[in-house]
């Protein structure tokens, strides 16, 4: 079977990760995504950084499993064409800032007008009006303005940092992704289409908020402010290394314990149960964890808290990560070989269907890699697609 999505189209014309992203994730799912790119290069995450043989690495892992047609919609002939894709289409995804859409003629009313029962999914930066709603918006900028840099702290090094890759942007993607779906099983249900809208500094809020606004959830003098200690976020010096463990209940609070060599202080009194001395049991236990782990190698360490049941895991430079047992296991990387670019990797969708697997993508496509295949699909033959080339409607063919 080809996945729950099976039979839903969907246009892809965003850029970067928070849009190219969702399609893909829906693409994972059985969707038959054809991404519209503009003319001459193709989307911005193409750009050669990480890039070999026409494919960047940026672009390959956002957009596996699709289709690339190269399509100048400033033209009247490309928005023509595109207007045919959106009568056949279920979902059209973009990521532009307020505004351009509709100055390229396909905003939602421009759409709706040629497919009523349309999903029309929009993300912008940090919504479609306000204050900073024609600010141009990055990650870092939506992790600074949404608690994620301030709870970057090391006590050792007091500087607030970034979480040091696109948290905000692909949790975008999730959310979106998420929202056309639930989207389309409303149109199922006779709701009819949609416009699905989605702010990064919303999401990056709501992203954040579950545990790191635990203070400011409950309001009142009367509220014990509890947090998650943040020491169980910081890496543990061994005698030879580091390593991240997490004791979340009194059991393996004593666990750790016993895995340093102090069974004496995991059976006193004081470390009995979470709350029992909590604030001086908790530091105590802190200092003789730092002090034991260290005393130790980083497998020693690894093994004792291990036989003890307490989560630990090594610090896994990137290259580890692809050996990992649990992820080799798991199927986790999937490994390929692309007639143009070569070796390839990919990961594989988290999400596991049981009544209606989906295999694997396509490879991420080249620029306007399908352009023809697609135009075919409208009934423009040889020579209309010729026609369009010689305008610069459309790429040329790929040697």
């Amino acid at each position: 079977m080809a996945g729950p999505l099976e039979g839903v189209r969907i246009l892809d014309v965003s850029e970067v990760i928070s849009g190219p992203l969702a399609a893909m994730v829906l693409a994972d799912q059985g969707a038959d995504v054809i991404k519209v790119e503009p003319p001459r290069y193709g989307e911005e995450s193409r750009q050669p950084v990480n890039y070999r043989a026409g494919m960047a690495a940026l672009y390959a892992n956002c957009n596996h499993g699709k289709r690339s047609i190269g399509l100048d919609l400033k033209t009247d002939e490309g928005h023509a064409i595109f207007l045919e894709l959106v009568e056949r289409a279920d979902v059209v995804i973009q990521n532009w800032r307020p505004g351009a859409a509709e100055r390229l003629r396909i905003g939602e009313e421009d759409l709706r007008e040629v497919n009523p029962d349309l999903i029309y999914g929009s993300i912008t930066g940090y919504g479609e009006d306000g204050p900073y709603a024609n600010r141009r918006g990055y990650d870092p900028i939506f992790q600074a303005l949404t608690g994620h840099v301030a709870a970057q702290m090391n006590p050792e090094i007091p500087i607030p940092d970034l979480i040091r890759n696109a948290v905000v942007d692909k949790a975008t993607s999730l959310t979106l992704a998420q929202a056309v779906t639930a989207a389309l099983f409303a149109r199922e249900r006779g709701q009819g289409g949609q416009h699905v809208r989605v702010a990064m500094l919303d999401v990056g809020l709501a992203f954040f908020w579950p545990d790191g606004m635990l203070r400011h959830t409950l309001v009142g003098e009367d509220v014990s402010n509890y947090v998650v200690p943040g020491e169980r976020y910081q890496a543990t010096p061994t005698k030879d290394g580091q390593l991240i463990y997490w004791t979340g209940t009194a059991e393996q609070m004593r666990g750790g314990l016993r895995a340093v060599g102090r069974p004496d202080l995991a059976e006193s009194e004081r470390h009995r149960g979470v709350r029992s001395g909590e604030e001086a049991s908790a530091t105590e236990r802190a200092e003789v964890m730092a002090k034991g782990l260290a005393n130790m190698t980083t497998v020693d360490a690894y093994e004792a808290l291990l036989a003890e049941e307490v989560p630990v895991a090594p610090v896994l430079e990137h290259k580890d990560v692809l050996e990992d047992p649990q992820l080799v296991h798991n199927g986790a990387v999937i490994e390929a070989q692309h007639p143009v670019y070569g070796t390839y990797r990919r990961v594989r969708a988290a999400a596991r269907f049981s009544g209606t697997p989906s295999e694997p993508g396509g490879a991420p496509a080249l620029y306007g890699e399908h352009t023809d295949e697609i135009l075919a699909e409208l009934g423009r033959d040889e020579g209309a697609r010729t026609a369009l080339r010689e305008k610069g409607v459309i790429p040329a063919p790929r040697d």
